[in-house]
């Protein structure tokens, strides 16, 4: 099955390169408002390139994800103007539990989802439990946005 692509404006930005001719595509963007949440949702839900896939393997299963900063990426591109807050931080049996709220402004108005990130107290790896821990959350936020949601069905 092909992957669907990103058209020519989202893949600069995503890259972080802001060519001549997309400033004024953006700021016209900005000036009609916000986006219907159907059209965002279309545009998160779009295979991500496989460039921006990373791979860990836990328990011999090899899982494909999205890094935290690329998820903001796609989230800027596609709902300038999200946000998100922390709703609950717990430590429940040696984890690091989060809840994050992820808002997005849409022309219909704010529609937000809510998702839970853990990590173990005692991290083996990068990073503290609770930021580890948020970032997992956004994800699976922007996730029942869209964004790589396909990722969680390749498990």
């Amino acid at each position: 099955m092909a992957n669907p692509k990103l058209n020519a404006l989202a893949l600069a930005r995503l890259r972080g390169q802001e060519a001549a001719q997309a400033e004024p595509a953006a700021a016209a963007a900005t000036a009609q408002g916000p986006r219907p949440i159907a059209a965002i949702i279309a545009d998160l839900s779009r295979h991500l390139p496989e460039r921006h896939i990373r791979t860990r393997t836990q328990g011999g299963i090899v899982i494909p994800y999205i890094e935290w900063h690329t998820a903001v990426k796609y989230l800027d591109h596609f709902a300038p103007g999200w946000c998100s807050e922390v709703r609950a931080l717990t430590a429940i049996g040696g984890r690091c539990v989060v809840v994050v709220r992820l808002t997005l402004p849409t022309a219909e108005g704010p529609v937000w989802r809510e998702a839970t990130g853990a990590e173990d107290e005692e991290v083996k790896g990068y990073g503290d439990p609770s930021s580890n821990a948020e970032a997992m959350a956004l994800k699976r936020a922007a996730a029942k946005f869209g964004l790589g949601l396909y990722l969680y069905a390749a498990k």
